[in-house]
């Protein structure tokens, strides 16, 4: 199985700056698509940032120009750089991976517990 750790969240004034990231561990063949999710209260989750093992990337349309993703697929760790935060990006957040046991190309998701982004003045 593999396991996944979020760090980096916390509380922010609108317009600040987190950098969240996130660490597989375990045991896995490999990692295909990693993603960021998010859900606030009331609210269902969301795909927040999604990127390929070959850096390919998307993002939802509300945090386009604000966010960045990326990998370092040596460490097997993601990072969201979330800046100009908003206080609609206050959720929790959870790290996803698309994992690959063996040599065949069934993909198991995985998800960490989740990381609380709260951007409030």
């Amino acid at each position: 199985q593999v396991q996944l750790a979020e760090s980096g969240g916390g509380l922010v004034q609108p317009g600040g700056s987190l950098r969240l990231s996130c660490a597989a561990s375990g045991s896995f063949f490999s990692i295909n698509t990693m993603g960021w999710y998010r859900q606030a209260p009331g609210k269902e989750r969301e795909l927040v940032a999604a990127i390929t093992s070959g850096g390919m990337t998307n993002y939802a349309d509300s945090v386009k120009g604000r966010f960045t993703i990326s990998r370092d697929n040596a460490k097997n760790t993601m990072y969201l750089q979330m800046n100009s935060l908003k206080p609609e990006d206050t959720a929790v957040y959870y790290c996803n991976a698309e994992v690959r046991r063996d040599w065949s190309r069934v993909l198991f998701p995985a998800w960490g517990q989740g990381t609380q982004v709260t951007v409030s003045s």
